[in-house]
């Protein structure tokens, strides 16, 4: 196979989505594949603190789809919409068993960042994880994309996106000028990952543990940890302009 072509790998514990031998872009549990294997994923859905129980979640760079897969199973009352740019990969979602699509979930082959354009509004919580062989897609990496995210949020909504591999604070930098320094950022412990938040006016930050409370128990114990932290961070939070 070609390098920078997306290729599965399955083994009895884990099935695993690489672009080359260097970097794995998604991990599953093959016989738990709901569970956010990977610690920056339960990071990134730390946001649901800042937009509980999201009644419209978009997510662009489906890959092997491990939140689409968390949302669906623990959201029930979510309407789900992600987008996947790569056919190759979209096509490899029964290796990473994502749901069908149907009335509540849909993977669509296309290019995220524009299909934004079209969707003013439309999100209650959005989830930016758009990796190709090189790494982070150009794409989603510009001031335009950043303003096409705080648009396609309702009021109160929020965002989170994994910055890996790229020059953080140029991203954190458009982040702030889009969403008027309602951004703050976490790294990711023993990982190169930082993951970015940032809301819209008129959201509410939910009390960590009301929140995992109301979760199933399946995801509280994935989540609890996140929540809590992302709760001092929201609480020490000032804002920046840049």
């Amino acid at each position: 196979m070609n390098e920078g072509a997306p290729r599965v790998h399955r083994g009895w514990w884990y099935t695993t989505l690489q672009f080359n031998r260097d970097v794995t872009q998604s991990r599953m549990l093959t016989w738990w594949p709901d569970v956010l294997q990977v610690g920056y994923t339960r990071t990134m859905l730390a946001a649901l603190l800042l937009r509980p129980r999201p009644p419209r979640l978009g997510i662009i760079g489906l890959g092997g789809g491990s939140q689409a897969k968390f949302c669906h199973r623990h959201l029930p009352e979510a309407s789900i919409e992600a987008f996947e740019s790569d056919v190759r990969v979209l096509a490899l979602r029964d290796a990473f068993r994502v749901p069908a699509n149907s009335g509540r979930f849909q993977a669509r082959l296309g290019d995220g960042a524009a299909m934004l354009r079209q969707r003013r509004g439309a999100y209650d919580l959005l989830l930016v994880d758009a990796y190709e062989a090189e790494g982070i897609s150009p794409s989603v990496s510009t001031q335009a994309f950043y303003d096409d995210c705080r648009d396609a949020l309702a009021e109160g909504g929020a965002m989170a996106v994994n910055l890996y591999a790229t020059d953080a604070r140029r991203h954190l930098v458009r982040m702030r000028r889009s969403f008027g320094g309602r951004v703050l950022a976490l790294e990711e412990p023993r990982m190169s990952n930082r993951i970015a938040f940032a809301w819209q006016p008129g959201g509410v930050v939910a009390d960590p543990r009301e929140e995992l409370a109301r979760l199933p128990r399946a995801a509280r114990w994935q989540l609890a940890a996140r929540f809590l932290r992302l709760a001092r961070a929201r609480r020490d939070w000032q804002p920046r302009d840049r």
